[in-house]
């Protein structure tokens, strides 16, 4: 089975694209996904990040309040790497266990928003970025997100810039026109993919004497 990393800058179009993806009958798992349920109420997760920054950042009905948290942790380097400590782990093994599942697949997607940032390249086999001009993801995360501009900003500066990702990545997604524009793309990728996997597939598989 081979395993594409999706990843890609805030509001770059990562969701979209990985719908594309299922769409053809890909099997996609979403790191983010994970780490949300990772902290639903009574998890062990949830309770760790509870005793690391207090109980504040519950709810009443003792559901992680996420706005509480991320002002706790946003501006403060060392609270964030906490934080990404308790969560990392968990996300990466549950990752491994969601990817057996799929060993009988041609090749699956990851979606890891922090795949380069995380040092989490070891997890797939070829990394995918989705990019987008910044102005555009912007506008974008605004419009989705209600946020103030110099908030997405701030978010684009702690992620790691395109020339670090581009350095990372094996292919690229344009993600600069509609849905329209992109379907054909991921369309194009895919059957690369296909073929990808049918050489890993017979690289593995021992001949038969």
């Amino acid at each position: 089975m081979l395993t594409i990393g999706l990843t890609g800058g805030i509001g770059s179009g990562k969701s979209e694209a990985a719908k594309l993806f299922q769409q053809l009958g890909v099997p996609v798992i979403d790191a983010d996904k994970i780490a949300h349920q990772l902290v639903e109420p009574g998890t062990d997760t949830l309770s760790e990040v509870a005793r690391a920054f207090g109980e504040a950042i519950l709810t009443a009905e003792g559901r992680l309040d996420r706005a509480c948290l991320a002002g706790i942790v946003f501006n403060d380097p060392t609270k964030k790497k906490r934080l990404e400590n308790i969560i990392h782990p968990r996300v990466r093994e549950q990752i491994r266990l969601n990817k057996h599942q799929y060993k009988d697949e041609p090749y699956i997607v990851v979606v890891i928003p922090l795949l380069v940032e995380s040092g989490q390249l070891d997890l797939v086999d070829r990394v995918l970025l989705v990019q987008a001009p910044e102005s555009t993801r912007i506008q974008r995360v605004s419009i989705r997100d209600r946020r103030h501009e110099e908030q997405i900003r701030a978010i684009i500066q702690g992620q790691a810039d395109d020339a670090v990702r581009q350095a990372a990545a094996d292919d690229m997604l344009d993600n600069t026109g509609t849905l329209d524009d992109l379907q054909p793309l991921v369309l194009q990728l895919h059957q690369q993919y296909l073929t990808l996997a049918r050489i890993k597939h017979n690289a593995e598989t021992p001949a038969v004497s």
